[in-house]
């Protein structure tokens, strides 16, 4: 008689992959990632994080990407936003809340050396869609889009970075913030407006007419 088989045993299911990886990084946020925090909170050592991670340089880019391609850039909707003025105080507000959100990426998205390739996919995509919504060049949507993130998260970096250091209560911070916040938004209006009338002239000089930029 056959001797009875064991029932067959089931594989550990893998610890460490990308997508736990990442979760683990952006819950604990980027100025405080750690080999040794990311690898605890994925409930392995530091030494086997480090089999599929090269170094911290690598993990933090790696966060860094996945908060990037995981942001919802505004799309042109003409019912909502008008033209193209409007839509860029729209896309600018929507760089200073990502600039908030998550504190310590703006080296990881203000340095093009320092952007991944699905990074430079997303904002190529999204300059696509500007200029065909607009009617404007690929040339000239990216001048726009890229002059306005710029400043957009360079300055609202600064600012949150100001804002968040002592000594201040907690009171005394949340208001110099916002009063911040409305200096921030005043000066990227004022940039939006002047960088429209530079890519005017530009167009006017070629002899076509840009629209939609009121």
């Amino acid at each position: 008689m056959k001797a009875p088989q064991p029932p067959a045993t089931r594989g550990r299911p893998r610890t460490i992959t990308r997508e736990r990886i990442v979760e683990a990084g952006i819950k604990i946020g980027l100025p405080g990632i750690t080999f040794v925090g990311v690898a605890a909170a994925l409930g392995v050592s530091h030494m086997a994080l480090y089999k599929h991670v090269a170094n911290l340089e690598a993990l933090k880019s790696m966060v860094a990407e996945e908060i990037f391609t995981r942001w919802q850039i505004p799309l042109a909707d003409a019912e909502r936003h008008g033209g193209l003025r409007a839509y860029m105080v729209v896309f600018a507000t929507s760089v200073r809340v990502f600039v908030k959100a998550h504190p310590g990426l703006t080296p990881y998205v203000i340095r093009r050396l320092a952007a991944t390739q699905p990074m430079l996919a997303k904002i190529d995509q999204h300059q696509s869609h500007i200029a065909d919504a607009y009617g404007i060049s690929k040339e000239r949507a990216r001048w726009l889009l890229a002059t306005v993130a710029f400043h957009g998260i360079a300055v609202a970096d600064t600012v949150y970075s100001v804002t968040g250091r002592d000594p201040l209560l907690e009171a005394d911070r949340a208001a110099e913030e916002a009063e911040m916040e409305v200096e921030l938004d005043q000066g990227m209006y004022a940039l939006i407006v002047g960088a429209l009338v530079l890519l005017e002239e530009e167009v006017q000089a070629d002899g076509r007419e840009l629209e939609g930029t009121s």
